[in-house]
């Protein structure tokens, strides 16, 4: 029997799309673009790996949406977001001959997303665009809310626009198919969701994590948490002007790890730079007395239990000094006029956007949690 799923409304006025989440979604997907898109041509931006797995389910049911596609696969992975790439996917869109009011469809993860929506949103000055996310992370967070974009050498989404989907439909099944590695990356930002604001969210991923893990009614409740979360904070601020920005706990550590590891997969993942960024965040939040410490080790032991990495010492490999770290920390897009800007918090759901932080207290704090600096203190 079938199972209706739960819709999330994004809320932008006329610009108002739906989040369809549940099991199953990939056959009806077709039918739900048509209705809401009708006589539509579309491209569907991929990866390989996606592409072996589910594109023949994906064009079935497009075609029995009367939707005419053009496919262009890239390569999985971080360092596809590229400017090389983009150029591809934009090539491909208009050797497919797509008209403004036609579609692209990003159907991956985070990555594939990212790329597919920057480039609806420059083709033609703009074009229809629906997501369709095949990770954890993707469905949870980067899918929805409009942000698209690619990394520069010199940072990560350094290099984007806004440009909101007509549709996000995802389908909880796929995620059967993830890698675990995969799997816990996108976990990690369910949970940054809970710690955020929703205390009570954190605590009931607490208890039943494992049944998230293991599929059925609570992972589609988590993934439906976590959206209702991002719609209301995009609904109040859309292009990141106040406090949407709360979205960003973890992220501004994360991504100077990431940066740092020359964005290399096997070393390291986007949700396992985000989780790393969360415990250092509340650590951070601890060392400059804003949290009890009882907070930063709450966290860090559910990130362990589910077997994420929660302190740079746990990414393989060399990584660069402190003082190169912060020079990451200072390019990232979230730092205003020079002055650092940091997602911190006071408690488990308290997070808070702090401005001017002091450029000397991370860099004495990166270097307290640098695993070679800090064995030299």
């Amino acid at each position: 029997m079938s199972i209706a799923p739960v819709v999330v409304e994004v809320g932008l006025g006329d610009r108002t799309y739906d989040i369809l989440i549940g099991s199953g979604l990939l056959a009806r997907a077709g039918a739900e673009i048509a209705r809401r898109l009708p006589g539509t041509r579309a491209a569907v931006v991929t990866d390989a790996n996606v592409a072996a797995a589910h594109l023949a389910a994906l064009q079935a049911s497009l075609e029995t949406g009367g939707i005419q596609t053009a496919v262009i696969t890239l390569p999985p992975g971080e360092k596809t977001k590229s400017f090389a790439h983009l150029e591809e996917v934009v090539d491909g869109v208009l050797a497919a001959k797509l008209e403004r009011g036609d579609i692209v469809i990003a159907f991956g993860g985070g990555v594939i997303g990212d790329l597919a929506g920057f480039a609806a949103g420059i083709v033609r000055r703009g074009m229809n665009f629906v997501q369709i996310p095949t990770s954890l992370l993707a469905q949870v967070d980067s899918s929805v809310g409009g942000k698209t974009g690619i990394n520069s050498p010199r940072g990560k989404n350094l290099v984007g626009v806004f440009h909101q989907p007509k549709l996000v439909l995802a389908d909880t099944g796929v995620l059967d198919t993830l890698p675990i590695r995969e799997f816990r990356a996108g976990y990690a930002e369910l949970a940054k969701y809970g710690l955020i604001n929703r205390p009570e969210f954190f605590a009931w991923l607490e208890e039943n994590w494992a049944k998230v893990f293991a599929g059925g009614p609570e992972r589609t409740q988590a993934i439906a948490e976590a959206c209702r979360a991002k719609a209301d904070v995009v609904a109040r601020d859309e292009f990141e002007t106040g406090d949407r920005a709360l979205l960003n706990l973890g992220h501004t550590f994360g991504h100077a790890l990431e940066a740092a590891t020359q964005y290399d997969g096997s070393r390291l993942v986007h949700g396992e730079g985000v989780a790393i960024g969360m415990a250092l965040a509340y650590r951070f939040s601890s060392r400059l007395n804003l949290a009890s410490p009882d907070d930063a080790a709450r966290v860090e032991s559910h990130l362990r239990a589910v077997g994420l990495p929660w302190r740079i010492a746990d990414i393989p490999g060399e990584l660069p000094d402190a003082e190169t770290l912060l020079a990451f920390i200072t390019q990232d897009k979230k730092v205003s006029r020079g002055a650092l800007t940091f997602i911190l918090t006071r408690g488990i759901g308290q997070a808070f956007i702090a401005k001017d932080v002091p450029a000397s207290e991370v860099l004495t704090f990166l270097r307290e949690n640098h695993p070679k600096e800090s064995d030299r203190r």
